[in-house]
Formats: structure tokens, C-alpha cells, sequence
């Protein structure tokens, strides 16, 4: 008799972006893009908005305003598409995104406060 069970849905994450994504149901809601300010700003269904730069994606960076808006949600808004520059990105690789930018602007700016030594 074998007791393990083999339905990869009964397997529990431990990382805590797969949790708030699928097992609490985090999902990107809109996107609002300016390609003049460098912005992509996601909103999620939380009422949360990240907001990251048009530039950290090379397909999007070279995409016009008119091919950027022709985006559309993917898996529930576990995703987003935009089908024409072939680009999919997922709502975890956002906040990634937005929390690594955001450590880095912060560890620049007490460098740029305080002298480090050496």
C-alpha cells in the first residue's frame, strides 16, 4: 500500500510569495503604463499598487505606448501578456522586482548619507 500521496495539489509551499499567490489569492487587478515616466505600476486585488520601470524588461523598453497598453491578464491575474512583443511576466517576478529596486535605492542612500569605510 503506498501512502505517499501523488497529487502535487496536496503539496504545501514554503516560499512566501507562492503562498500569498496561491494559496491566499494575490492576483494583479491593472497595470498602469507611462512610457514617458519609465512606469509600469500593478495594481494587485488588494488594493496595493508596486510600481517598477519599463526598463528593467528589454521587450517592453523598446515597445511603443500604443504596443504597451495591449496588455491582458493571464492565469486570473497570476500574470500579465503583452502577446505581440511575446513578453509574459508573473505577479511574484513584480514583487521581486519591487523589493530588490527598493533594498537597493535604500542601501544607496545611507551609503550617500554615511561615508563607508573600509
Amino acid at each position: 500500500m503506498n501512502t505517499l500521496k501523488s497529487n502535487k495539489a496536496d503539496i504545501k509551499s514554503k516560499d512566501p510569495l507562492d503562498i500569498l499567490i496561491f494559496e491566499k489569492g494575490l492576483r494583479i487587478k491593472n497595470l498602469i503604463i507611462d512610457k514617458e515616466l519609465d512606469l509600469i505600476g500593478i495594481i494587485l486585488n488588494t488594493g496595493k499598487i508596486l510600481e517598477t520601470k519599463i526598463s528593467f524588461y528589454p521587450r517592453l523598453i523598446t515597445a511603443t505606448e500604443n504596443e504597451l497598453q495591449q496588455w491582458k491578464l493571464i492565469g486570473n491575474g497570476v500574470g500579465v501578456t503583452w502577446e505581440s512583443l511575446d513578453e509574459d511576466l508573473s505577479v511574484k517576478g513584480f514583487i521581486q522586482t519591487v523589493a530588490l529596486s527598493e533594498m537597493v535605492e535604500q542601501l544607496e542612500s545611507s551609503v550617500n548619507t554615511h561615508r563607508v569605510s573600509a
